[in-house]
């Protein structure tokens, strides 16, 4: 029996188990859905601290991950690019926070603004491809000894380890007693790469959201931020509004053929949960909350809960 349960099977909750198991903890994963059935497959997969707070930790726990995915971005197999992109703003005070943590990034000169952005960043951030990434993380871990446990955990007493790390996204709630957990919906359509490298993101899109983050076969497309929004069937309007904002972004897309459809339920709160306390006799650890983050703040996030475990 593992000394450590984590609850969630996302890209939180196996980056959490990696780190202990590499942290010679013995681990086991009860989750009830795989990893590819998770929020997490939805993501686009790019680096950047979407929905989080604190602020402050945010950018320690996002300056952590940066660094762990640029030395798996040399790595084969993981899915993890190593891209440039422009962030887009049409706000004349943008919120510039989160380049504390990106070294090299660069004010956008007017040639690379469409029409209606006043201001950009142009950087270089992780991409990553969710499907080959998270079967990677799940490797690496089995690899490690971490066992895996199919199915649904009703309370956080029915786990036979004492140390349970809470990282189940939207059910988080429902096993810690926390109701300030929301979901925030996102739709995304991935259309088939004709050959782009260079992801943009323009969130201040007066038409609503928009980005496009090539990966490797495909280009994930987005989106939305529907608060509190809990159908997770692809709206057929939504989508067309998605492709008309990216195509306008990125003429190359217009004609691209539709790979796949999606929605994910972000896990947002007011701020990430990461905290230790004693519950009935176990230690629990709670990671949870991320929004539109998780993947930004998986490895300085797990990193944290190696100590909390200690």
């Amino acid at each position: 029996m593992g000394d450590v349960a984590v609850v969630g099977a996302g890209v939180i909750g196996l980056t959490c188990a990696l780190r202990l198991a590499e942290a010679g903890r013995r681990v086991r994963v009860l989750a009830d859905r795989r990893p590819s059935e998770t929020v997490s497959a939805v993501a686009g997969g790019l680096w950047f601290p979407y929905r989080a707070a604190p602020a402050d930790l945010v950018l320690r726990w996002g300056r952590v991950s940066l660094s762990r995915f640029r030395s798996l971005a040399s790595t084969s197999g993981t899915g993890v690019y190593w891209r440039e992109g422009i962030v887009l703003h049409r706000s004349a005070d943008p919120d510039l926070s989160w380049t504390a943590a990106v070294p090299g990034h660069r004010p956008a000169r007017a040639a690379e603004l469409p029409g209606g952005a006043v201001s950009g960043v142009v950087c270089s951030l992780p991409v990553v491809d969710m499907a080959v990434y998270l079967a990677w993380l799940a490797e690496s871990c089995a690899r490690l000894g971490v066992e895996f446990r199919h199915g649904t955990v009703e309370r956080l007493d029915a786990v036979a380890q004492r140390t349970v790390v809470v990282a189940a996204g939207l059910r988080s709630g429902e096993l810690t007693g926390d109701t300030t957990l929301e979901p925030v919906r996102g739709q995304v359509v991935r259309l088939a790469n004709p050959g782009l490298t260079r992801w943009v993101v323009d969130d201040d899109n007066p038409a609503g959201m928009a980005y496009a983050i090539p990966r490797g076969e495909d280009v994930v497309c987005g989106g939305t931020a529907d608060e509190g929004a809990r159908d997770l069937a692809p709206d057929p309007e939504v989508e067309r509004g998605v492709l008309a904002r990216v195509g306008d972004l990125v003429p190359a897309l217009r004609d691209a053929r539709v790979l796949s459809r999606a929605v994910g339920l972000r896990p947002a709160r007011r701020s990430v949960r990461l905290d230790r306390v004693a519950l009935d006799g176990r230690v629990v650890i709670s990671c949870y909350g991320h929004g539109g983050a998780g993947v930004t703040l998986s490895w300085g996030c797990a990193s944290d809960v190696v100590g909390l475990a200690a």
